[in-house]
């Protein structure tokens, strides 16, 4: 069995294998046990490929255990830990695919008018600023994405990756479908607390609207599923602030 993984990208059109392969490369060089090692890579390839070694361990499971609930917030801090330097920016027009997009029916339409009215609060303003403290964000953090090796967590997938902040990228961890039945929760993690219901608010809108009918996630999941998260959107969004 070969101790290497190809993968073969897709899409490409936001520079997925440019990223992967450079983040891969950064993160070997600064922690190399904690994510793949980069070993060749086909960039101009149509579809490009990149070329890279086995982690090992299994994807973390729906229901981590609490064991594999501490490695995996040890593993997302030894990211954070690598230094990055680049360009940052927000999030706000994760947030405008809901609003810009036609008003809903149902629950969902309740959700919508609630976003609608979240604009002229204070999280796009605060959103809006440069983080005091910017880490390299995985961004993709969907659970198959952590591989749990019995003792420790380690990270694949870094398509996505960017500068990012800690509470964002707690909030992302916790507004993806695959974390909402996992029992992890925001006191796993010391970040800014204001910051982060501000950020999953705004990623809690993003999933919404993948989630309405023709959304890029509306034919993957069970019926109801955008009902649920429009439940889900309304509480976030009539939580006080910490």
């Amino acid at each position: 069995m070969s101790d290497l993984f190809t993968k073969v990208f897709t899409a490409w059109d936001r520079g997925e294998h440019l990223r992967e392969w450079a983040v891969l490369q950064h993160i070997h060089a600064h922690d190399p046990d904690l994510a793949p090692r980069p070993i060749s890579a086909d960039l101009d390839a149509h579809p490009p490929v990149v070329r890279m070694t086995l982690v090992p361990g299994s994807p973390l499971p729906a229901r981590p255990t609490p064991a594999q609930a501490e490695a995996l917030v040890a593993a997302i801090t030894r990211l954070w830990s690598i230094p990055f330097d680049g360009p940052w920016r927000d999030d706000l027009a994760f947030a405008r695919r809901l609003t810009d997009s036609p008003r809903p029916h149902g629950l969902a339409g309740k959700a919508y008018d609630a976003a609608l009215f979240w604009w002229d609060g204070p999280d796009p303003l605060l959103l809006r600023q440069k983080p005091a403290v910017t880490v390299l964000g995985h961004r993709d953090p969907y659970l198959e994405n952590y591989l749990w090796d019995g003792s420790r967590v380690r990270i694949v997938d870094f398509e996505d990756a960017c500068v990012s902040d800690p509470a964002t990228e707690v909030a992302i961890l916790l507004e993806h479908l695959s974390a909402r039945e996992s029992g992890l929760h925001a006191g796993l993690f010391d970040v800014d607390p204001v910051r982060l219901l501000a950020a999953r608010r705004l990623w809690a809108m993003f999933w919404l609207w993948r989630l309405l009918p023709g959304g890029p996630s509306a034919h993957r999941n069970p019926p109801g599923t955008a009902d649920l998260q429009a439940q889900r959107l309304v509480q976030l969004l009539g939580e006080p602030a910490p």
